[in-house]
């Protein structure tokens, strides 16, 4: 569905209606709305939707007067609808074994290491608006967007198991204070605390920055462990830090994990997976082909790294371009300052030097290049198959921000090892 400036006629199977237009950030909550329902049609989870997700869809779907059998046309629209829902990429496991919500969602990765688990969403949430083009592409879903809203939350259904959310790093005001619940009201992490207090799930799974442990001389990471197990109640062990180069992908990529089971379960031991015995380098997701000569740089651009990798180094600083060999692992794949050039590589199958982009100078002849949003991707753990509907720099923000899709299923599958049971 699209909405645009005045009335657009569409069609589907030959049935023709109209679409009217709404306000465009009130039409991705409705589209939200929409197809969370459809998503739960055949569950009890569709309850919860199925009151606003009908008054929006007649909202969105007008029949012309011509039709005779407006019942006919409207069940017409409503399985296109289901059909766009359904035929995607990464649809619901059909025989799920567990419920669970994404919170700051991003583009899947939490999702998609769920689902493989055997696990349904039944709520997500991310405020970005090409992540979420990117999320509807890949599960055909339109995640909620500002989380912070009493009416975002009031969409999160009861009764799901595992809560997940990869939340930003905020400090919180706690000076002089004991650090509790009402110490974290302004931050992300209070609307986390506030739906896990409200929603009671079995299990949370929490990820952040490296940098968390000793942000704000550790007050944040010790208010955030306080909120959980003394104010909502809940078993969580000591934090742990997990690389994903341990787990199946060429990246450096530490993160911290956070993990908590609902007391009244009886959980009291948890022990996070253990690193794999098998590494793998980077030439395990270099591009089969030869990239477009737009990921290679310019001599000029080539020199301008160099020139400034040697004022830092004349200093004593390490910062600079890195070029990751074949046999090597990738640096941690961020967003902004040097993420792309911290991960330069070398493809000496070039045989095109003709500039594609409007550069300064010509096409370096040491094959020197950016790596390719794709192989972002697989850094990440992201299947060949995970659609990439976005531009270049939309892409390299989403990957850059994602969370590596096999430490966090490792570490769910210990998780749900221990509620299983309980599902």
């Amino acid at each position: 569905m699209k909405v645009n400036e005045k009335v657009s006629i569409e069609e589907f199977d030959g049935k023709r209606f109209q679409i009217r237009l709404v306000e465009p950030a009130l039409a991705n909550e409705k589209k939200a709305v929409i197809t969370h329902y459809l998503h739960n049609i055949d569950n009890g989870v569709a309850k919860h939707f199925k009151k606003d997700a009908m008054k929006y869809i007649k909202e969105y779907i007008q029949f012309k007067e011509e039709e005779n059998n407006l019942s006919m046309v409207a069940e017409d629209a409503l399985q296109q609808l289901l059909f766009e829902v359904n035929n995607v990429p990464f649809p619901t496991p059909k025989n799920y074994s567990f419920k669970f919500i994404d919170l700051f969602a991003g583009v899947g990765g939490f999702r998609l290491a769920m689902q493989n688990l055997g696990g349904k969403c039944v709520f997500t949430s991310e405020w970005d608006k090409e992540a979420q083009r990117t999320y509807r592409a890949n599960f055909g879903e339109v995640p909620f967007g500002d989380i912070t809203k009493p009416s975002t939350k009031q969409f999160i259904p009861d009764g799901f198991d595992v809560l997940c959310a990869g939340f930003p790093c905020q400090a919180f005001s706690i000076a002089g204070k004991r650090g509790g619940f009402d110490d974290t009201r302004g931050t992300l992490f209070f609307d986390v605390a506030e739906i896990i207090k409200n929603r009671q799930p079995k299990a949370i799974f929490l990820e952040n920055v490296k940098g968390l442990r000793n942000h704000d001389k550790g007050k944040t990471l010790e208010t955030i462990l306080n909120v959980l197990r003394n104010d909502l109640n809940y078993y969580v062990p000591e934090p742990q830090i997990i690389n994903a180069k341990d787990f199946g992908v060429p990246q450096q990529r530490e993160r911290i994990y956070i993990v908590g089971f609902r007391k009244d379960l009886g959980i009291e031991e948890f022990e996070y997976p253990k690193p794999l015995k098998k590494q793998v380098t980077f030439s395990e997701v270099k591009e089969k082909k030869v990239p477009a000569t737009k990921y290679f740089l310019s001599t000029q651009y080539v020199q301008t790294l160099i020139n400034h990798k040697a004022r830092h180094e004349s200093k004593g600083n390490g910062f600079g371009y890195a070029i990751i060999p074949d046999d090597g692992i990738a640096n941690a794949i961020v967003v902004g300052g040097m993420g792309r050039e911290r991960n330069l590589v070398y493809d000496h199958r070039i045989t095109d030097f003709t500039p594609t982009t409007h550069i300064k100078g010509t096409v370096n002849r040491e094959g020197i290049r950016k790596m390719t949003p794709r192989e972002w991707a697989r850094l990440q753990g992201f299947p060949d198959s995970y659609v990439i509907p976005v531009a270049d720099a939309s892409a390299y923000k989403q990957f850059g921000n994602s969370v590596a899709v096999p430490a966090i299923q490792a570490t769910a599958q210990k998780i749900l090892e221990l509620i299983k049971d309980k599902c």
